[in-house]
Order: C-alpha cells, then structure tokens, then sequence
C-alpha cells in the first residue's frame, strides 16, 4: 500500500516511543509448535477495547460481535487450516496510555494481531505503536479519519467520519451557499466529524463552522442557546458516550429542532428514547441497527448474539467484521505480518451490512449506510429504515 504522512485529529496524548524491538514477534507469531511448514499450530490475537470506562457499553457491543463472527468464520471451531486461534482481551477504559501499556504486553508476548477499540483517540494511539512495531493492527468502532491511511499495518472494521457525513449530505437537495454548523464534543471522534464536514460538504459549497463542547461538560444549555444564535441552515450533531441525553433534552428545551435542521447519527439502542419529544423531527444517519440491512450473514450474526444471550447493537458488525478479517489475515498470512497486511490490502467479504471492500490503497472499509427514522412504539421509539445509501455514494476520499 501507499504509506502516507496524517496529521492526527483530535488530543492524542504524546509519550515516549518504546521500539520493542528485542520483543519483536518471532515467526511462528507466538504458536506453539509448527504444522509442517504451513503456519503454527497456535497464534494470538489480542482485542484490547473498553470493558470499562464511559464507552464500556460500545466494547461489549464490539466483543460480543467479534465472538459471534469468529464462530461464524471458524464454524465453531476457533480453528482454520489446523492453526488454533486464541484471543486474549484486555481493557483499556477508554484510556491511550492504558492500551498502549495493554499493546506492548501483548506484544512482548509474541502478539502480532491487535484488534478492538472503540474511542478514535485510543486507536490512533495504538496504530502508532502498530507500525514502530510492524503487528497488524485492525481497529474497531473508532470512527476518526485519522486511523485510515495512518500506516500500511492498521486497517479498521467499522465506519469513519468522512462515511457519516457523506450519509448526512444525502437529506439535502443542494447544500451550496448554506451554512452548516456542527455541534460536538471536543474529542478526537468530535473534531474528527468536524473535519469530515469541512472536507466533504464544505467542498460542495456549504460554509462550515462549529461548537465544540468540554468532554467533561455536564450543563448544556449554553451550548444548545448558542446553536441558535449562530442560526445555521443545518445542525450536524456528532455526539457518544453517557451525556448523549442531557445533551439532548437541552437542545429539545431550547427549541433548536423547532427552528433548525438537525442531523445526528443515530447511537445504540440506549439511545433509542433519549431523544424526548424531538425523536420525530431528526433526520438520523446510521451505521447499523438489527433491522436495516437484509441478508443471511446478518442473520447468522443476530442469532449468534442472542443465543449467547446478547444484543445486538450498533457496534456489533464491527466486531464481526473483525473476526471475518482475523481469520482472512491467518488463512493467508499464517502469522506472517506482511501476508497478514496483504491478505487484506482489497479483500471483498460478505459482513453483516453485506459486501464491505478494504481499500487496497489507503485500507478505508467501503460500505452501505442508512438513512432512519424514530418512531413511537409505546412509550419509547424504535428505529426504521427509510433508504440504503451505496457504499459508491459515500465512499470517503482516498487519504493522500
């Protein structure tokens, strides 16, 4: 692949670079014996992810999905082609220092597969320590376009930013000339979406500006009174984690739905009532919910889950898709790095939201999206599809 130069968006925490070199992997890729010359008896993957920390909710999504796709690709076995497959988890609450502690472990342990993330800033993290120490690296929900085209070792298998707001230019006839304003946390995710905006529908004529907010903000009023004030053409909110609904009933309370456009990707099902009497006057964007797309990997998956008494959520196709990856890269790769990175360098694989296609050149994953609505079922709301969008249509740039 093309190795090019990012600038990293959002606050990634710099620390001293460790080159593990002395740890570096040795060709069995931690296996504990050798199958005649066609790969090792045992290789390690290791998922570091948040299992605990205020995104521990889109981990567990992540893990149970991973779980329910390496049953799916082994057919139960956690084996391919006689190479025993043995994950080994570890929690990085969300925290950068804490994955790359988690990382170099692994690593020093003869790892050579990473997989799992679930905060942009935690995988940009990791992906730097992928290439010092040449492992593949497939990050999971993490959605800042930062992670695509960062090294030729780290591929993700979930969305990015640049895809949600693509989805998000599909609501509007003509955006050129419109003032579009976008409401986020000031999070490597947040700034991220912001940057997405101003590269896709700032290039198509729309005059970009924002409203950061605090991570740590609890009070949102302020921020919802200043939306208004800006008085924007369209508000595109980019919002995770717990505060989703204080933010929420703060912007219903101010009246911003009553008076602008408003845009937002639509979150987990936790989030599904959260919006209060607003729900009816979003116009979501979506990566995944269990209903929108229709095809039998998608059913395998929900069955899975729920047979081992999960739910299936937003952030389970990633985890699958990861699993569907990890065996591919094995398969191919035997262990061996640089055939990991190639067995997937354009690799076309049926997933739960259909056919996905890693970008040989820069490893973006290509796929559908969904356009949704909320609604009423009871007292709470319930998510329904209103288009497929093309993985063509809101394909992201290729990064230079």
């Amino acid at each position: 692949m093309r190795v090019t130069k990012k600038l990293f968006l959002g606050s990634v925490v710099a620390t001293a670079a460790l080159v593990l070199a002395a740890c570096a992997p040795a060709t069995d890729a931690g296996g504990t014996g050798d199958t005649g010359g066609d790969g090792p008896e045992e290789i390690k993957v290791g998922i570091v992810t948040s299992e605990t920390g205020p995104l521990a909710s889109y981990g567990e999504q992540y893990l149970h999905g991973f779980e329910a796709g390496l049953e799916y690709a082994t057919d139960g076995t956690n084996e391919v082609d006689g190479m025993s497959i043995v994950v080994e988890e570890k929690d990085d609450a969300g925290d950068a220092d804490k994955a790359v502690t988690a990382v170099k472990e692994l690593i020093g342990e003869g790892v050579n597969i990473i997989a799992g993330t679930v905060s942009s800033g935690v995988a940009l993290a990791v992906a730097e320590q992928a290439a010092q120490n040449k492992v593949l690296y497939i990050s999971g929900p993490a959605a800042a376009d930062a992670v695509t085209g960062i090294n030729e070792y780290t591929f993700r298998s979930g969305r990015q930013s640049a895809q949600d707001v693509a989805t998000a230019g599909t609501f509007l006839d003509d955006i050129s000339g419109k003032t579009v304003t976008v409401f986020a946390q000031n999070t490597a995710f947040g700034t991220g979406n912001e940057a997405a905006v101003q590269a896709i529908l700032g290039a198509a004529g729309a005059e970009v500006n924002s409203i950061l907010v605090p991570e740590d903000a609890t009070e949102f009023t302020p921020f919802a009174q200043q939306v208004l004030a800006e008085q924007p053409d369209l508000v595109f909110v980019a919002w995770a984690g717990a505060t989703s609904g204080a933010m929420w009933q703060a912007m219903s309370q101010q009246g911003v739905m009553d008076e602008i456009p408003v845009v937002t990707g639509l979150g987990d099902a936790a989030t599904f009532g959260a919006y209060g009497e607003a729900s009816e006057q979003i116009s979501f964007l979506n990566h995944y919910f269990a209903g929108a797309p229709d095809n039998e990997v998608n059913a395998a998956m929900v069955e899975s889950i729920e047979a081992a008494g999960g739910t299936v959520d937003l952030f389970s196709p990633d985890g699958f898709n990861a699993a569907l990856m990890v065996v591919q890269a094995i398969k191919e790769g035997k262990g061996d790095v640089d055939a990991m990175v190639a067995a997937l360098e354009g690799y076309e694989f049926e997933g739960p939201k259909g056919t996905m296609t890693i970008r040989a050149g820069d490893h973006a994953l290509l796929q559908e999206m969904y356009q949704v609505r909320l609604v009423a079922d009871g007292d709470t709301f319930v998510p329904e599809l209103v288009e497929t969008v093309s993985a063509d249509q809101v394909a992201p740039a290729e990064a230079q």
